[in-house]
């Protein structure tokens, strides 16, 4: 009797990556749209905020950019495999982004502590700085090791801190708190740091769940 072929794990996690990415893809978009419009608007009042703080904003704002849109190449199976140089500049580039963009982050939430800002989002500005700087340093010491199993598991860790940036913003503003203040947009960031390594964990052990699970329902399928 014919019996349907299962799904192989590698078609099933490429769902899964596309559908994570897509997601990804539309945070950014609402980001651009919500928070970031004033940057094509010069007559926009959030640039009085910005003025003291220009110099640092504008190359942390290209590192960051630089780490958040390259970042998902990192993740490309196909790139990796047929333009492994390519794959190597681009992944350099994603840690100098990160390294760059990181403390000049902590650096102008320090600052803003003179136009009223709090010194414990100071603490959460630099807690998501240096988690984000020691995620990506130990992703590349691995690779520089050879250990490619261990760098993909710490650059997903990486990206997944990567992404508070998004996350934080898309919640904000969805909920309506970034009208509350600083305090709600703070416990936002918190929040987003405590489960950013929980959810890259989890997408890393569901594959390797889905891999063994499927090969065992196709032979019980077989039987």
């Amino acid at each position: 009797m014919a019996t349907l072929a299962a799904p192989s794990p590698r078609a099933s996690w490429l769902r899964a990556k596309y559908g994570i990415f897509g997601l990804i893809g539309l945070m950014l978009l609402y980001v651009l749209r919500h928070n970031e419009s004033f940057l094509v608007h010069p007559d926009d009042p959030v640039w009085q905020h910005y003025r003291l703080v220009w110099w640092y904003l504008l190359p942390h704002g290209i590192a960051g950019a630089c780490a958040l849109l390259l970042g998902p190449m990192q993740f490309s199976d196909r790139l990796r495999q047929r333009y492994a140089k390519l794959h190597r500049i681009i992944g350099r580039i994603y840690v100098g982004g990160v390294l760059f963009a990181a403390p000049l982050g902590f650096f102008m939430q320090f600052y803003e502590e003179r136009m009223g800002e709090t010194r414990s989002f100071s603490i959460a500005a630099g807690v998501d700085a240096a988690l984000w700087m020691t995620t990506t340093a130990i992703a590349f010491s691995f690779i520089r090791r050879g250990n490619v199993q261990q760098h993909r598991r710490w650059m997903t860790r990486s990206f997944a801190v990567a992404i508070v940036f998004l996350e934080v913003r898309m919640i904000a503003g969805v909920t309506g708190w970034e009208r509350l203040g600083s305090h709600a947009v703070e416990t936002i960031v918190w929040s987003c740091l405590a489960f950013s390594l929980l959810f890259a964990d989890l997408a890393l052990d569901w594959q390797q769940f889905r891999q063994r699970r499927l090969p065992a329902k196709a032979h019980a399928a077989a039987g």
